[in-house]
Formats: C-alpha cells, structure tokens, sequence
C-alpha cells in the first residue's frame, strides 16, 4: 500500500511574505478532503526562525477534521515544541528533523547532533507515553553540500541509533537535491533489508523533470511512503541560500498510477486543491 503524506508546511515555510492564517488554514482543510493518508500541516518551532508558521496553532483550531480520514503531522524541533505538540489530541505525528550532517544539524535546529540525538529519546519516550508517534526526518540523507561526512554506512548508523529508540518511521530527506536514482535505490534497499520492521519514506526534493524517476527508483528499493507537495513548492529555507522544491504531488500520482497502484484519492477535491495551490503560492500575498 502507498502512503502519501502532503506537506503544506514545507511549501509554505520558506515563502518570504507571510500567509494569511484563514487562507493557511482553508487551503489545508482542502487538503484534507483529498484522502491523504497524513498531512503535514504545521510546525511548533520559534517564530524567530521560521516566522511563517508563527500561527501553526491558530490554523489547527480551523481546521475541520471530522470528515478527514487523513492524519496529521506537526513538526518540532526540540523539547519545548514537542511540549506545545502535545496539547493537541488531534495531532498523529510529531516530526523531528535529524540531520547526518553536523552542519545541517547546528543551521536547522541550532544544535549539534549528539544534542539532537538527546531530544529525540526524549521526545520518543514521551510519544510512547502520551498516544503520539515520532517520524524521524534523517536530513541530508543523500549527502550535503557543506563538505561533512557522508556515506550510505554513515545512514546506517543513524538508523541503527533510531531503530535502538524504537523509532518506527524514518523519512530518508534528500534536502538539497542531491540525490542520484542509483544511491536512492541502493539506499532503501539496504535500509529495508536491514531493518525490516521499520516505514522508511521518501522525503525528496527535486526539480520537476527528476521527479518521476526518483519516484520509480524508490519504489525499486522498496520505498511504499512519499512526501510531495502541491505543484512542488517550497523547500527548506536552512538548507541553503536557493531552494530546491518538493516532490510535485500530481506528477507523484501519475508516476504510481502509470504503475498500477491503486491511491484511493478524491480526485475532484485535488483539482480544486491544485487552483488554490496555484492562488496560495502564486498571488499577492
């Protein structure tokens, strides 16, 4: 079975002039007709650093969940966020951004990743204890352009670590783009050949004439769980100075239907879906 996860979050935040908290919010509740099996809509992070989701709570107390059958996903990025997640029965998922690489790790969340690595025992226990499950983001999955360490072993490692925490679902991110189909075929395989009891997905990001073989070269490697966005927008704004979109949603459909597989969606709701994208990330803000 495929897992699409939509993130509205990470299209919107690098976006440079703030969007409006009702339109945040009418566009994910959009989303959530669509028959996503997650959406990721949010993050409790500082305001300082990421200033468009400032309002993450707000737009969680318009959302209209009761004819969703999709689950939602906030991410965090330390103790304190995970506190503010908590609150939220209606929150599934909290995502943690973990990164291989050292330089990543202290740019995104200002810490090292011995520090990190803390945090999400920490968060983890927690989830075990209050109904949540944790997603571990391994960032820069694929490699880094900042010249730190990296190698297919090193992603290993990290797994290892996680898998120790009891951490069930890891999204291999390749931030930047970086990403050949070789490595990320190879990469799942070995991954999913190792550690069999854990949902690895697909966080890439690419330019849109790379996406449907990334697709397909993930499948090859056994990845069954993706995350897109609507028309490709975003990318992360900590990464580095120009931003390498997301995985095109509707170009991820037409590469897993042309292969047989059944995504249960309301198509009629993704096109009125893609004309808001198209109004959201487009128009005057």
């Amino acid at each position: 079975m495929i897992k699409l996860i939509e993130c509205p979050r990470d299209a919107m935040q690098g976006m440079p002039d703030f969007i409006d908290t009702a339109i945040k919010a009418a566009y994910i509740n959009q989303l959530l007709e669509i028959g996503f099996d997650t959406v990721d809509f949010g993050s409790f992070v500082s305001p300082k650093a990421i200033p468009q989701m400032r309002d993450t709570e707000e737009v969680l107390s318009l959302l209209d969940l009761h004819r969703s059958k999709s689950k939602l996903l906030a991410i965090v990025a330390n103790l304190r966020g995970a506190e503010d997640a908590f609150h939220f029965p209606e929150i599934d998922y909290l995502g943690f951004p973990l990164s291989v690489s050292e330089t990543f790790q202290q740019r995104n969340t200002n810490a090292s990743i011995a520090q990190a690595l803390e945090t999400v025992e920490t968060i983890q226990n927690l989830c075990q204890t209050k109904g949540k499950e944790m997603v571990v983001y391994l960032s820069m999955g694929f490699g880094n352009p900042y010249g730190d360490p990296y190698s297919p072993e090193l992603v290993a490692e990290f797994v290892q670590k996680l898998d120790d925490l009891e951490i069930k679902i890891i999204s291999l991110s390749d931030t930047v783009g970086l990403a050949d189909n070789k490595l990320i075929k190879e990469l799942f395989k070995v991954q999913f050949e190792a550690f069999p009891e854990i949902e690895f997905g697909a966080h890439l990001h690419s330019r849109p004439e790379s996406i449907s073989e990334k697709v397909e070269a993930a499948l090859e490697g056994g990845c069954r769980r993706f995350d897109g966005a609507l028309k490709g927008f975003g990318g992360c704004p900590m990464a580095k100075d120009e931003l390498v979109g997301n995985m095109d949603t509707e170009i991820m459909i037409d590469t897993l239907e042309s292969k047989g597989y059944q995504l249960d969606l309301n198509k009629r709701e993704l096109i009125e879906a893609v004309k808001l994208a198209n109004y959201v990330f487009q128009s005057p803000l």
